[in-house]
């Protein structure tokens, strides 16, 4: 699958909940595989610029890529695995 196909598709968690849309996707330029997903949560304040909400997505928590996007986990489990990892990258 081409890289700009992946840009608008929905992503969802293991539960089925919609997360939101691919806004963009990050490369290893060294390697060239994808590091993470950019995913925008959407909603009207986002449709309307006024909302800059995104999650970066390691793709490693990515489970399938077809019409949707399938993580691993439920979303809450997955924002908390952001999280402790965006911790580590501080330290």
């Amino acid at each position: 699958m081409r890289l700009k196909k992946m840009i608008g598709k929905e992503v969802l968690d293991n539960s089925a909940t919609i997360m939101g849309k691919i806004k963009d996707v990050e490369i290893d330029t060294a390697s060239n595989k994808i590091e993470s997903i950019i995913v925008s949560k959407g909603g009207l304040s986002e449709s309307m610029g006024i909302s800059k909400s995104e999650i970066i997505v390691p793709f490693e928590m990515i489970k399938r890529i077809g019409d949707k996007i399938i993580l691993k986990q439920t979303i809450d489990e997955a924002e908390d695995l952001i999280k402790e990892l965006e911790l580590e990258d501080e330290e």
